[in-house]
């Protein structure tokens, strides 16, 4: 096998690898909490919201008090994504043996 048909080989078989990644993180879930668990935002591997829950103690808060517990219960959870995101990639790449490859780019 000469180096350009190897090079191929192992680009096809990186390409299979991302695509089961992508499909392992559309599957991802992840809950982000604020407030001693009080407000609780669970995203799935697209980003999208699929769940919140407020504590009925917390329903009794000002307005913005609850406004603020919700946006760092999401960005909680956008930080855990992240990180279960480049986790995924992570694992596809050292099993091609690309160390270091970094997810976003």
């Amino acid at each position: 096998m000469n180096d350009f048909s190897k090079i191929l080989s192992q680009a096809k078989e990186l390409e299979s690898k991302m695509r089961e990644s992508q499909e392992k993180i559309k599957n991802i879930t992840v809950a982000g909490v604020s407030g001693t668990n009080s407000v609780e935002v669970t995203l799935n591997g697209n980003s999208e919201i699929v769940k919140i829950y407020i504590s009925p103690e917390t329903l009794k808060e000002e307005k913005t008090i609850i406004e603020d517990l919700i946006m760092a219960a999401h960005n909680n959870a956008k930080t855990k994504l992240k990180s279960k995101t480049s986790e995924e990639i992570s694992k596809a790449t050292l099993e091609m043996g690309i160390p270091g490859f970094k997810f976003p780019f």
